[in-house]
């Protein structure tokens, strides 16, 4: 794997914790305020927990990225789970298939500069986002 590049297995919620760690720590590397780490930190955590409560299994790669101008981090979280049937349901606020609040994927929307998602009935949801330092 290439330097700047992390890849976790999320099964649990030890890989949420170590998904989130290690999130901060390239955060850290590229000099992103607390701030702002706790914010991508908290983006972390929403996507993994997603892939556990959701798909059982999947994961997290997180990836040192630039631009001429700028450096951040994107995050790619991917599972082979059910897929998401209504995607623009599923980003509603207060949307909820698991009786949660329903805050994760319009939260994780708030946190990060850049946010897509990708998810196909039976083949399973990719969500990509990019956080660019301050």
């Amino acid at each position: 794997m290439q330097p700047g590049k992390v890849r976790v297995a999320i099964a649990s919620d030890q890989d949420i914790v170590l998904a989130r760690r290690r999130g901060r720590a390239i955060a850290a590397e590229i000099g992103f305020s607390a701030f702002d780490a706790t914010l991508l930190a908290t983006a972390i955590s929403e996507l993994a927990r997603n892939i556990v409560v959701y798909a059982g299994k999947g994961e997290v790669m997180l990836q040192m990225i630039h631009n001429s101008s700028r450096q951040g981090i994107m995050i790619t979280a991917s599972d082979s789970g059910p897929g998401i049937p209504d995607l623009r349901q599923a980003m509603r606020d207060g949307f909820s298939t698991s009786g949660s609040l329903g805050l994760g994927l319009p939260g994780v929307r708030r946190l990060v500069d850049e946010f897509t998602i990708a998810s196909e009935v039976g083949r399973g949801t990719t969500v990509i986002v990019k956080k660019w330092k301050s």
